[in-house]
């Protein structure tokens, strides 16, 4: 496998605290019912830790966490602000596409996941557009919640903690 040259430049820190103050809503694509997945990681919190209206698009499964899915962006009762998309390279897209086609303001690809022509394409849409960045990472990172999951001990030490 060839590594890809990144050559796509991001939003900066301030500009994705931005997006994230002023969204509203995110519809997670690709959202899962299975626990070990990290959507449903991230689904926990947005649920549970923010103010953000969160949905559901997955057309397999009929409801995550108590919440109905949705087959579709389109099937949406509202435009979405964020999409936050966790789906295979191939499927990024065909995601852009429903995401200009329903007035989405941020594409957003979780950790690990990188397009370029998706990126430039969404920009050329008038969409903002965030790669290989963690939604709960970012939103914790801002409002002082890495702790929430674990990510933050408080302990800066190069040694490995022993957990009494």
């Amino acid at each position: 496998m060839s590594t890809v040259e990144r050559t796509w430049e991001g939003p900066s820190a301030p500009e994705r605290l931005a997006l994230l103050r002023q969204a509203k809503s995110i519809a997670i694509v690709g959202a899962s019912d299975k626990p070990s997945r990290a959507s449903y990681f991230v689904a926990t919190y947005l649920q549970s830790s923010t103010r953000y209206k969160v949905y559901f698009v997955n057309p397999v499964v009929k409801e995550i966490l108590g919440q109905p899915t949705y087959a579709s962006l389109a099937d949406l009762p509202e435009s979405p602000d964020i999409v936050d998309v966790f789906r295979k390279n191939d499927d990024l897209p065909g995601v852009l596409e429903e995401a200009v086609a329903v007035g989405a303001k941020t594409l957003w690809l979780q950790l690990g996941s990188w397009h370029e022509e998706v990126a430039r394409d969404a920009e050329t849409a008038g969409l903002n557009v965030v790669m290989d960045r963690c939604v709960k990472i970012e939103h914790a990172r801002f409002h002082g919640g890495l702790h929430l999951a674990g990510f933050d001990t408080g302990v800066i030490s190069s040694k490995r903690q022993v957990l009494a």
